[in-house]
């Protein structure tokens, strides 16, 4: 009996503290520095969490390692919901490319919800004398190994991506790693790397100012916002060369099954919100939402997929 009543007190406490939380202002761990993708998103739902709940959620920038310095913060912070990590494929793709990380995405985490996908697009520095991917890849196989491509860091899915173009095509060049998506594309613009396959998001403003040269897309069918730009299975022959940049929200481990309830439908709420919806699809994002289980599936499946993009493109941690 005695047993029974702590469990229903533990349940009783449990349920009380979700009614009330947010009790206080919320950070939210963000692994890349401001201006990039996946920090607009995340402001973007951080703001819609805030005007829902009537509590603050703070984004907190913590750049560099591929995402491996905010990943650990989040998983060692105190789980009762008041640091929550925004994160991204790059806490899958970080087992699969690095000897060690300081985190187990999935022993360290309670997967909350995905909240978007951003489709990627090859893009080169205008001043490259191209004007499709076929001529890049003969110029680029024509300059071996003087040709860089930028990352948003060693580890993340700007890296892969890059990796396993130039390794499907047979091109040698060089992974430059940056502490985010802003500054590799400056770089790029600037012509210190040639190219960055990056969010559509990061591109787009970019490429209508002609200041860089988007090639392809890396997704299935050609995107509304570039539609004279053909995929990467249509301008290079890739079949099945599908690479989105999903987001999502992760909490520590030990965080109350009910807070993790609340967060999720939180989260829920604000992607079937049309002012959020239209904000995401203005930068190319596709707002995802669903349920926490539907999340921790997905990260297990993507675990292997890494494992395998690794394998076959040959990528190595910088």
């Amino acid at each position: 009996m005695k047993f029974l009543a702590a469990f229903v007190a533990v349940i009783v406490a449990g349920v009380a503290h979700a009614q009330g939380y947010p009790a206080k202002p919320v950070r939210m761990l963000l692994a890349f520095p401001p201006g990039g993708p996946t920090d607009i998103n995340a402001r973007l739902f951080a703001q819609k969490l805030t005007e829902q709940t009537g509590q603050t959620f703070v984004v907190e920038n913590r750049p560099g390692a591929g995402g491996n310095i905010a990943a650990a913060e989040a998983a060692k912070a105190a789980p009762d919901g008041s640091t929550i990590f925004y994160n991204t494929s790059a806490i899958t793709i970080a087992p699969a490319l690095q000897a060690s990380v300081p985190f187990d995405p999935i022993r360290d985490f309670a997967p909350v919800a995905l909240t978007a996908t951003v489709p990627l697009v090859l893009a080169i520095n205008p001043g490259i004398p191209v004007k499709n991917l076929q001529e890049f890849v003969a110029y680029a196989k024509a300059n071996a190994g003087k040709l860089n491509y930028a990352s948003s860091g060693t580890g993340t899915i700007t890296h892969l991506a890059g990796a396993l173009f130039a390794s499907q095509l047979g091109l040698a060049m060089q992974h430059i790693p940056y502490k985010g998506s802003a500054p590799a594309l400056v770089d790029v613009v600037g012509g210190q790397t040639q190219m960055m396959i990056d969010t559509i998001s990061t591109v787009l403003p970019y490429a209508r100012d002609n200041r860089l040269r988007p090639l392809a897309v890396a997704v299935q069918r050609r995107l509304a916002v570039l539609p004279e730009v053909p995929t990467l299975e249509e301008a290079a022959n890739l079949p099945g060369f599908e690479m989105s940049a999903w987001q999502g929200i992760l909490v520590p481990a030990a965080t109350p099954k009910e807070i993790v309830a609340k967060l999720n439908a939180e989260v829920n709420r604000a992607v079937q919100n049309p002012d959020l919806r239209q904000r995401l699809a203005a930068g190319g994002s596709e707002p995802l939402g669903g349920t926490s289980e539907q999340y921790a599936a997905y990260i297990r499946s993507e675990l292997q997929r890494w494992s395998k993009v690794v394998k076959d493109s040959g990528a190595k941690e910088n």
